[in-house]
Order: structure tokens, then C-alpha cells, then sequence
């Protein structure tokens, strides 16, 4: 027998023998133990999941997926006349392509990648690998080495997606998956061009699946990625995330990082996003997306309490626009959004991307909790509105001396909160009647924890209107401790928002 032969029987053996360690059950009774002459029993007793391991199997899967899917991965180059560096270096979440060459923000080039989506030349990548590129600036080169000159057909940058277009026929288009079926823990093959080097393939497992990592600069960003620990770095943005079918899940956006390069968590844009996105643009050179007209956060176990929810579920609504797609179909401030369309949606991002597929004048059915009660609403989904309303600034409002707003101040201790009365210049510059001002929080106390800031105005406690900080306390003070109660608070910015606090146990 070989060398080698003998070392790759030693490798499987080694293999073999870890996997025997990890996975072989212990003997009855080895995992009881005698603790003051009683039997004690501790953990699961049978294994929470059983699972064969084929290493040839596994090996000959990641070989075929890797010569179907290199082929419908290309390699974009993008040449800008000066960009402005958009991570700093101390940032921890990095979009990371193109990587360019040349100091910014002289004209710089760079390479980034792209997915053959359509065998007539379209080809997705990520708006921030084509984004200031000069005219003529975009060049692709296939997985043969041939060369093209792109053209943009239109970019999306709430989701951070773009669609160039090359003139050639009969390419290699990808499989394109289906997203919501991506499991935490199944094996993924990133595909891409990192660093200069191109058609390289790398492996990991889904780490995580909806994750908001705000990232995208746009009070409409749409965030709802797979996260993997597939090796990838500068130059992967735009290629591929594929499963062992084959089959393209995610395009590959921006990494979690502390020096710019490749640190263990990368992020992919879901392809059921990108496949709206796509079609939208090629069609019409423009996404033409739909809105419910809400704004939400979603529920944590103190907010549902404070809700009267059995768990922590759905999304709340914190705020509607006025004349949304919302407000007609009879949505309140306050409600609690459990499902659309018969999809359970337990993070605000979730509802956010599920929308985001959706175009203006689709039905959407939406389960709300109000009340204690289960309801549906219809909602006949719109388009965005651009108008931005324009709000007071408390930095317009004269403020009064120290002496006077001390001398009504009340402190909340319990929850580290201390509030006033409203004056006329608070209601002036607030559209605000009744209400009482937050005049300080203090620092890691519960209403410090939940978000309260100073010159926030809270205007309900647990859905009563509050027209001075002794109807406040009083409604905090009967409350028992550990039970949670739900503030209406108005932001400085004029925005409204629902937050619980919770009474503290000691």
C-alpha cells in the first residue's frame, strides 16, 4: 500500500473515529448520576436528530454544483470616475465590491461579480458593484474568458440590486431557487470573483436566515438576509450563493468584518427578492413596489405582555401613513400583525421583504391581534408616496429656564424616568395637547433599555391618555412588579411609537 493510500485511510479513520465520539449514543444509564443517594437524570435521551454522513456523497455533490453553477457566474469590472468611500474602516458590517485598485476618490476600477439570470444576457449583481460607473464603464467577462461591454437596464437600491445586460446569445442562466425553503445549518457554495481571483468556490452552511443587519442607507431599505460562513471577500459581491441542488438561493451583499476582508459571517440577499426585483427592472426599467403604509417594530416578550399576547409574536403598528394602504383597510396604531397572507412574520423585516414581492393593487391578508382579539384585514397594497411631511424641530422651541422646569419635575425611580408637565411652547412646536414631556432617563435603567430618550413626549399609558406625570406614576405604581405596560410616546422627530416597560422584580 501507497504512502498516501495509508495516510487517507489514517484521515478516515481519524474522520471516523471523531464522528463515533460525537454521534454514538452512551450506554443505558451513563447518563444518570447519584447526587445525595437520589437518581438524577439530565439531558435529552434520545438524540434530537438523527443524520447520515456520506463523505463521498457530500464530495461528489459539491464537485457538480461547482461546474454547473461557475458557469453562470461572471466577473464584473466597473470603472468610476471617483466614488466616495462608503465604510469606514471601523465600521462593522462592509459591502464588500468592487474591490478597487485605485485610491479613492480618483477614477478608480474594480471587479466585482454578477449572476446570468436570462440565456439573452441579463445579468444581476448588487447596485452598489455598478453604482457611479461611467458611461461605457461596466465590462463582464464570462466564465470562457469572453469579454463584453454591459449596459444598465435599472438598479434597485432599497434592496441593493441592479441588472446590467450584455448583447450575446444562448448563455449559461442560473437555476434560480426558491428562498423561503433555505434551513439554518444546510451546506451553501458561495461562487464569485473575491480579491482578483476569479470562478472561485467556497464552502459553508447557512448560519442564519432574516437578519437586518442595517446596512442599506434608506429609511425604505429592505433587509432580510441569509447569513452563511462561506468564505467571501471583496470582489464576491454580486456572485452567487447556491445550494447542493444547484440552484442559486442568495446574492452575495456585504460581510461582517472589523478590517474589510473575510472574518467568518458573510450576507446574501434572498433570490425570491431577487426575482421581483429582476423581472420589475428588465420589464419596466424600474421596481414598481407595493406599501402598506405602516410603520412597525417587532415584539419582544415585554411588549407582549404589556400587548396581553400569550408569546411574543407579530409586529406592531407603530405609526400609519396617513392615506395608506393601511389606514383604508382599517389598520390602527397599535395593532399587532401576525401573518400575511398566511405566513407567520415574527421580525418587522419579514413583513418588510414579503411586501417588497408585492406590486401596487395586489390583496394582501393580514391576521391582527387588537384587543384580544384575532381579526383579518384586507389590504389593497399602494404605491410609495414620495412626499416627505415636514415636522416641527424642538430646536425651533425657546427653551424655558432651568428653575421653572425643575420645580415640576417628578422622578420615576423605578424605572429610571423623570418627566413634566407640557407648556405652551411644547404643544406649539409638537401639535401635542395633552402629554407629559421626558425630561431625563437615567443611563442602563428599564426605560433607558427600552429606547426612551429626553424630550420624548409620552401621551398614552397603558392606552390611557396621561395629562400629568402624577397620572403616569399612578398607572406605573398599580402595576405589579414584573408586569409590563404599554407608553404611546412621540418622538422628537413627530413620529409616534408604542414601547412597554416593565416594572422591575426588585
Amino acid at each position: 500500500m501507497s504512502k498516501l493510500a495509508v495516510l487517507s485511510s489514517l484521515v478516515l479513520v481519524g474522520i471516523g473515529v471523531l464522528l463515533g465520539l460525537v454521534l454514538a449514543p452512551l450506554p443505558d444509564g451513563q447518563g444518570d448520576s447519584m447526587l445525595g443517594g437520589r437518581d438524577v437524570r439530565i439531558g435529552a435521551q434520545v438524540p434530537v436528530a438523527n443524520a447520515s454522513f456520506d463523505l463521498k456523497s457530500a464530495s461528489d455533490a459539491f464537485v457538480a454544483v461547482s461546474k454547473a453553477a461557475t458557469q453562470s457566474v461572471v466577473s464584473i469590472t466597473v470603472t468610476t470616475a471617483g466614488r466616495e468611500n462608503k465604510n469606514s474602516q471601523r465600521d462593522f458590517f462592509h459591502f464588500f465590491g468592487p474591490d478597487f485598485k485605485m485610491p479613492e476618490p480618483e477614477p478608480s476600477q474594480g471587479s466585482g461579480s454578477g449572476v446570468i439570470i436570462a440565456d439573452d444576457g441579463y445579468i444581476a449583481t448588487n447596485n452598489h458593484v455598478i453604482d457611479d460607473a461611467t458611461t461605457d464603464g461596466i465590462e463582464v467577462v464570462l466564465h470562457d474568458k469572453s469579454r463584453y461591454k454591459a449596459k444598465l437596464i435599472g438598479t434597485d437600491p432599497t434592496t441593493d440590486l441592479a441588472v446590467i445586460k450584455i448583447d450575446a446569445k444562448g448563455l449559461s442562466e442560473a437555476a434560480l431557487g426558491n428562498s423561503d425553503e433555505v434551513q439554518v445549518g444546510e451546506w451553501v457554495l458561495a461562487i464569485g470573483n473575491p480579491l482578483g481571483l476569479n470562478s472561485t468556490v467556497t464552502a459553508g452552511i447557512v448560519s442564519a436566515i432574516g437578519r437586518n443587519i442595517r446596512i442599506i442607507n434608506d429609511s425604505y431599505g429592505i433587509e432580510n438576509f441569509i447569513q452563511t460562513d462561506a468564505a467571501i471577500n471583496p470582489g464576491n459581491s454580486g456572485g452567487a450563493l447556491v445550494n447542493l441542488k444547484g440552484e442559486v438561493v442568495g446574492i452575495n451583499t456585504a460581510i461582517a468584518t472589523t478590517n474589510a476582508r473575510y472574518q467568518g459571517y458573510g450576507f446574501a440577499v434572498p433570490v425570491n427578492l431577487l426575482k421581483t426585483v429582476a423581472t420589475d427592472l428588465i420589464k419596466d426599467g424600474k421596481v414598481r413596489r407595493g406599501y402598506i403604509g405602516v410603520q412597525i417594530q417587532s415584539v419582544d416578550q415585554t411588549m407582549a405582555d404589556a400587548l396581553g399576547l400569550s408569546k411574543a409574536q407579530g409586529v406592531i403598528v407603530q405609526s400609519l401613513v396617513k392615506g395608506g394602504a393601511g389606514e383604508g383597510a382599517g389598520l390602527k396604531e397599535g395593532d399587532v400583525i401576525i401573518s400575511v397572507d398566511g405566513k407567520e412574520v415574527n421580525e418587522a423585516n419579514e413583513l418588510q421583504s414579503y411586501i417588497a414581492t408585492r406590486h401596487p393593487g395586489d390583496v394582501v391578508l393580514l391576521k391582527v391581534f387588537r384587543d384580544g382579539k384575532s381579526i383579518d384585514r384586507k389590504v389593497t397594497l399602494k404605491p410609495r408616496d414620495e412626499e416627505k411631511a415636514v415636522t416641527a424641530s424642538n430646536k425651533d422651541v425657546e427653551e424655558k429656564s432651568k428653575s421653572e422646569k425643575t420645580a415640576s419635575v417628578l422622578s420615576i425611580d423605578n424605572i429610571g424616568l423623570s418627566v413634566r408637565p407640557l407648556n405652551s411652547e411644547d404643544k406649539k412646536a409638537t401639535d401635542v395637547e395633552k402629554g407629559i414631556v421626558v425630561e431625563s432617563v437615567r443611563p442602563y435603567s428599564e426605560a433607558f433599555s427600552r429606547g426612551i430618550a429626553a424630550n420624548d413626549i409620552i401621551v398614552e399609558a397603558d392606552r390611557k391618555e396621561v395629562g400629568s406625570p402624577k397620572e403616569l406614576k399612578s398607572i406605573l405604581d398599580s402595576r405589579k412588579k414584573g408586569e409590563s405596560v404599554l407608553l404611546r410616546v412621540k418622538r422628537q422627530n413627530g413620529a409616534t411609537s408604542y414601547v412597554a416597560i416593565q416594572i422591575p422584580r426588585d
